[in-house]
């Protein structure tokens, strides 16, 4: 028998396993989809875990992956067999990675962070290739700021004459990133019979390190690449360097220009162009698979959100991360039951395991989006018990004080500064704007290792914007103050962000 028990492969491999040696397996595509929401919710949580550090963009990015990928996750998840659940895995993979160069890497690096590889798994990526549109004219493409780039661009628009239509610094993570939005005229010739609109130039930086821009000075620009970066000139004084810089012409009639034509010449025909394939949509969900779907879809959706900078302090990140922690690994488990009566009730499991999860703050959410996935549970009761306790908890006590006298903060630490020009786009006007978001200590009530909260403030028709670098340099104590001519200022960091409010308005940022 010893002998016996020592040939046979079975016995084998489960020695190596009593002795702590992971069998080697193929990679699996159904674990790698897992993985990656899995990583998607990790992501999220490191990035909203405080707001000194929050991420914005690397919280919206996560969070869009599973707008096309979830139900094909679930899909993948819930097949019969082993071989169907790697084939609709596969394509979901597949439809992911050709969303983009930068959703592929995006993949690469969280499949790898949870110990997995997709080796085998992925076709080789496509070159890129601009694209047309409809009409069969060459699209600008997102190009990063070179000495050859700036020399075409200064060919092709009047930068002399451009204005600053937005500024938006952003402190993410520990670094500074940026976009600038320029309304420029074009220097070569339209053959429109109708004037056509400004072109807009959006540039977006990477790794900011000198930010000095006053609203009162915005006209002309000067783009340069310097040995250790890019440099921004705007108007007389202003100043923005960054490490790196990528911009693209918002302009109906680039393919008029230099540049486009250029393009045009080696841009295949739009009938030869691939068309990119839908969202694998092979298999049919139950109805609680359907529902839990459904329901971590929407919040993706939500959490998405915080992409708009107005509303990214409304939308309750860690929330909805706490909620569905560990949703990829969960759903696989619950898709492998064969029988279709356990698999729908492991998943009504998970629902309500989701919900209970978001506790009161979630409450109202998952009481008016579960029943619209014809998802019916008695724990919805509780739900609407907990989300009527919270509203009441939340009504106002007292008359909201005037907010252009309410004092500010104490401390506050800015992690975004947007000016938004007036004018007029599509037919629209837009009136000038500031937003800010601030960090600012919990509530005096909340625990003592309570992280710090996010607050946007938001202010129409500045009279003046200024801002510096050293705006971002950590914590100060944000102040109101009147000038001899009676103006309020909304200051930061010693001056290093200055918000001048017109006289006798009441809607100034502070």
């Amino acid at each position: 028998m010893a002998n016996l028990a020592a040939s046979s492969p079975r016995r084998r491999v489960h020695t190596d396993r009593l002795h702590g040696a992971a069998p080697v397996q193929r990679n699996s595509a159904v674990a790698v989809l897992g993985a990656l929401l899995d990583r998607s919710l990790v992501q999220i949580a490191d990035a909203s875990s405080d707001a000194r550090g929050f991420d914005r963009e690397t919280i919206r990015a996560a969070a869009d992956v599973w707008d096309n990928n979830t139900f094909p996750l679930f899909r993948a998840a819930t097949a019969r067999t082993r071989g169907a659940r790697e084939r609709r895995a596969r394509a979901a993979l597949e439809w992911m990675a050709g969303l983009g160069e930068d959703r592929r890497a995006w993949m690469l690096d969280q499949a790898s962070a949870a110990g997995h590889s997709l080796d085998g798994l992925l076709a080789p990526a496509k070159p890129y290739v601009p694209g047309r549109d409809y009409l069969g004219r060459v699209m600008a493409p997102v190009m990063a700021v070179t000495p050859q780039i700036a020399e075409s661009l200064a060919t092709d628009y009047d930068l002399p004459s451009a204005e600053v239509r937005c500024l938006q610094v952003e402190r993410v993570g520990s670094r500074l990133v940026g976009h600038l939005e320029l309304a420029v005229a074009r220097s070569y010739p339209v053959d429109d019979v109708a004037t056509p609109e400004t072109a807009t130039l959006d540039i977006r930086l990477r790794d900011v390190t000198e930010v000095r821009f006053d609203s009162h000075d915005v006209r002309g620009v000067a783009l340069r690449t310097e040995a250790d970066g890019v440099s921004i000139g705007v108007g007389d004084c202003g100043t923005l360097r960054a490490a790196t810089a990528d911009l693209r012409p918002d302009d109906r009639c680039w393919h008029l220009s230099a540049a486009g034509r250029r393009a045009d010449a080696t841009t295949p025909p739009h009938d030869g162009q691939r068309a990119l394939p839908g969202s694998p949509q092979e298999g049919h969900l139950g109805t609680n698979a359907a529902a839990a779907a459904t329901l971590l879809h929407r919040a993706m959706l939500h959490i998405r959100m915080v992409g708009s900078a107005e509303h990214a302090d409304r939308v309750p990140v860690r929330d909805f991360q706490r909620a569905f922690a560990g949703a990829g690994e969960a759903i696989l488990t619950a898709g492998k039951h064969r029988l279709p009566h356990r698999r729908e009730a492991a998943f009504g499991q998970l629902i309500e395991t989701w919900a209970r999860r978001g506790g009161p703050v979630l409450a109202d959410w998952f009481a008016t989006v579960v029943p619209e996935t014809a998802h019916q549970s008695d724990f919805l009761a509780g739900l609407r018990d907990q989300a009527r306790v919270r509203t009441a908890a939340d009504a106002p006590q007292q008359p909201t004080p005037d907010p252009s006298t309410a004092p500010g903060p104490p401390q506050a630490e800015l992690r975004l500064a947007t000016y938004t020009s007036a004018h007029t786009r599509y037919g629209t006007h837009h009136n000038a704007s500031a937003l800010l978001h601030l960090a600012v200590p919990p509530h005096l009530e909340s625990a003592d290792d309570a992280p710090w909260r996010l607050r946007a403030v938001q202010g129409a028709n500045p009279a003046r914007f200024q801002l510096q670098t050293e705006a971002f340099q950590g914590v100060s104590h944000p102040r109101v103050t009147v000038d001899d001519h009676a103006a309020r200022h909304f200051v930061l960091g010693d001056g290093a962000l200055d918000i001048t409010r017109r006289e006798n308005r009441s809607d100034d940022p502070s």
